[in-house]
């Protein structure tokens, strides 16, 4: 299996598959479905300092090769996840990586400097780029100075890995990428989900009840296959790519363009084992094809 290590960092991965928080849980719910171990890592629920309950339903909808979601980061608070999550899933089998998220810099700084204390939480992804969220979020990853800014800010409390979740809804997210990279970023996440709505004909409403959520899936393959590809010739950090992944053969397409590893969202919910079948369809292609590591192939795309 050593064709398929890679690194984020300083953060070593067995392979280059992981899972997109919002997506999995906290990881033993999936446990059932599948050896959590032989993923290279679990990005968990978003967590933020306090106690969120979300926006109100509905706030989930299926679109064309696709979903809406408008969660809107429902957590019960870093406290809770450090007394009661945390010591249920720290000795699973592969890095447990923890999504911060926050409303101010302050929210993203104290969040970051409670989970500093957890030996088995090898890095955080700073998620400045949820749109689903009113206040936060997505404002932070719109914005190269204050993208800048909270990157700088928790980089003094976080001395682990620190990946910096980018948000697609921009003009130029190569800008947001180099500006994070400038201020102590260990690696970028991208994209999150697109900004989209769907509209009820009948109530003549829109079917969520924050009107806009975040669109996922299928659908956004192309774009997010294209911001990768932008962003991994505008920085030198790796990358972790996401966005509508649903076989090894889009891994192997975002790895191509640029990205160290690679996240699953979405199809978690279509095929809950989507993750152990990527790692093995990736191994396979690597034995068929001749290759020694799977390093050989990122950003590998020719062009010429």
């Amino acid at each position: 299996m050593d064709k398929l290590t890679v690194n984020i960092g300083d953060l070593c991965l067995k392979n280059p598959v992981m899972t997109a928080s919002g997506t999995f849980g906290y990881g033993k719910e999936y446990a059932d479905f599948m050896d959590l171990s032989r993923i290279g890592g679990i990005f968990v629920k978003g967590t933020t300092i306090r106690e969120r309950q979300g926006n109100d339903y509905p706030r989930m909808a299926e679109t064309a090769s696709g979903m809406l979601n408008a969660v809107g980061l429902q957590n019960k608070g870093v406290d809770y996840f450090i007394s009661t999550i945390y010591p249920e899933i720290k000795d699973i089998d592969t890095n447990i990586i923890v999504n911060v998220s926050g409303s101010t810099i302050e929210d993203y700084v104290e969040c970051s400097r409670k989970l500093a204390n957890l030996d088995k939480i090898p890095a955080i992804e700073l998620n400045i780029s949820c749109p689903n969220v009113k206040e936060g979020g997505m404002a932070f990853g719109t914005s190269a100075r204050s993208a800048s800014e909270v990157t700088k800010a928790v980089r003094e409390v976080w001395n682990k890995p620190m990946i910096v979740k980018l948000s697609p809804n921009v003009t130029d997210i190569t800008e947001i990428a180099k500006a994070v990279e400038g201020e102590g970023a260990d690696a970028v996440s991208l994209i999150n989900t697109l900004l989209g709505m769907a509209i009820d004909i009948n109530k003549r409403r829109p079917v969520l009840s924050t009107v806009t959520g975040g669109l996922s899936g299928a659908c956004v393959k192309p774009v997010a296959l294209r911001m990768v590809w932008q962003t991994y010739n505008a920085v030198k950090i790796p990358i972790i790519g996401m966005g509508g992944i649903s076989s090894w053969q889009d891994a192997i397409e975002f790895i191509l363009a640029g990205s160290s590893a690679i996240q699953i969202g979405t199809h978690n919910f279509i095929d809950p084992a989507i993750s152990v079948k990527v790692v093995d369809g990736i191994q396979e292609y690597l034995d068929k094809n001749n290759i020694n590591s799977v390093k050989e192939l990122i950003g590998a795309l020719q062009i010429n």
